[in-house]
């Protein structure tokens, strides 16, 4: 059975970059796509990038379109979401999904989540 387990969120300040990972056990991370949310305080989880399955960065949000990219490592069964230029309004908790029947950035899509991984960008 697919467990997710995101990690790699810190403290970082305004312009500065972070490498988020996203390590599967189960089944192997080729197999589907792995989306990418995140949720501020108060506020719903918001779809922010999908990484299909065969390596293509898919759907992605305004907000990350020219600023973050998804990739993975089959060898360590494992996807990454490299942000960069980071605001005040990319602080949440973010988490990783998996999306089926197509690369979705919608929550009701999504069959297996796993732990969200605290992004916090300030001064």
């Amino acid at each position: 059975q697919l467990q997710l387990d995101a990690s790699g969120g810190g403290l970082v300040q305004p312009g500065e970059s972070l490498r988020l990972s996203c390590t599967a056990s189960g089944e192997s991370i080729a197999s589907f796509h792995i989306a990418w949310f995140r949720q501020a305080p108060g506020k719903g989880r918001e779809g922010v990038l999908c990484l299909a399955k065969n390596g293509i960065n898919g759907t992605a949000s305004d907000s990350a379109k020219d600023r973050f990219t998804a990739s993975r490592d089959k060898a360590k069964n494992a996807v990454y979401l490299q942000m960069n230029r980071l605001n005040s309004e990319d602080t949440g908790v973010y988490y990783c999904a998996r999306s089926l029947g197509w690369c979705s950035l919608v929550v009701e899509d999504m069959d297996r989540w796993g732990q969200g991984t605290q992004v916090t960008v300030s001064s």
